[in-house]
């Protein structure tokens, strides 16, 4: 039997996978974006670098029918693959795996690029020595207090790109600013499958281990739409992940010992980040044995007066404790798109 790769291309080529081989392959996985994909596809033909072909991955979106009409008047230029749903990173596989460029682009199908995007990304490889993975800062746009200010501005990258900056968060990138070398996916083993939410944190490690020079382009050249169907909106599932990410990443490395350290101060942070958050939905619930519990561990990590205020709250008064969080989650609402991102 043909595997759903085949599948799918078979099936669903179009004639953009007929011409020469591009130089870069932008690959971009669909799941329940129609309503945006239209204005990212846009953004890609309006490019002033001309030389790529664009591949959409249909993650099994259960908005297909939707998409499917967006994605009709740009059929012959673009090559659309399906599969059942598997999540972005086997998506994001597929899409490398069926693609012909030397490059890799990606974009996911709820951002955009500023029209100089590749033709600024791709000078970098020219430069000597040779990258093997660029990145740029990205604007954040949508239904976000964090509106109009760029990823980098809120978390400023300091120093070179180097598998401890990576861990120690010195340096964060994000994937739809993102163009690396095709053999460099390969080397480093692709996306991991198995994770969902820091599928790309793993796989930018694991590139740089191997030997990827990563150079960052400190200039805003993407569109990073900022709402709550997001994957990003889920902090503590992305958090949870980091930590299956860096205790994998622990197990099967060879990592030098400063690398190490910086590697299990993340996990000790991130896991706090989890309990945190773990603490805050058992207060919602009002299940509050378990979100003192949750509480305290986050408290022996990040010490602070608020916390050690719920905590006592929680003794003498939980009922109030859960109204407030209530209220302020309301009123108050913070960007959740963004609060699990730099883990």
């Amino acid at each position: 039997m043909d595997s759903p790769a085949s599948q799918g291309r078979v099936a669903l080529e179009t004639s953009a996978s007929q011409a020469r081989s591009p130089s870069v392959s932008v690959i971009i996985p669909a799941y329940n974006t129609a309503q945006y994909i239209g204005e990212t596809l846009d953004s890609v033909f309006g490019q002033n670098y001309t030389d790529f072909e664009v591949l959409v991955i249909n993650d099994g979106s259960p908005d297909t029918e939707a998409l499917e009409a967006v994605l009709r008047p740009y059929l012959d230029r673009i090559v659309y693959l399906k599969q059942e749903n598997r999540g972005p990173a086997a998506a994001r596989n597929l899409g490398i795996q069926q693609a012909r460029g030397e490059y890799i682009a990606f974009l996911d199908s709820d951002d955009c690029w500023l029209r100089e995007y590749l033709a600024s990304q791709m000078s970098m490889f020219d430069v000597t020595p040779a990258p093997d993975i660029v990145s740029a800062d990205t604007e954040l746009f949508g239904d976000s207090p964090l509106a109009g200010k760029s990823f980098w501005e809120l978390y400023p990258p300091r120093g070179p790109a180097t598998l401890k900056s990576l861990l120690t968060r010195d340096c964060a990138i994000m994937p739809s600013c993102t163009v690396a070398r095709r053999s460099v996916l390969f080397r480093a083993g692709l996306f991991d499958e198995d994770i969902s939410g820091a599928e790309d944190l793993d796989l930018w490690l694991r590139a740089v281990h191997s030997g990827a020079r990563l150079v960052l382009q400190r200039h805003v050249l993407g569109r990073r739409r900022l709402h709550g169907g997001a994957l990003t909106a889920a902090p503590l599932r992305i958090q949870a992940e980091a930590v299956r990410v860096l205790n994998k990443l622990e197990r099967t490395l060879q990592l030098a010992p400063d690398v190490l350290s910086a590697l299990q101060q993340r996990r000790t942070h991130t896991q706090a980040l989890v309990a945190l958050e773990e603490g805050k939905r058992f207060l919602e619930t009002g299940e509050f044995d378990r979100a003192r519990g949750s509480l305290l561990q986050a408290s022996a990590y990040f010490r602070t007066p608020k916390l050690w205020l719920v905590l006592l709250a929680l003794r003498v008064a939980p009922g109030l404790v859960t109204l407030g969080v209530r209220v302020r989650r309301r009123w108050r609402p913070e960007p959740e798109s963004w609060k699990g991102k730099r883990i």
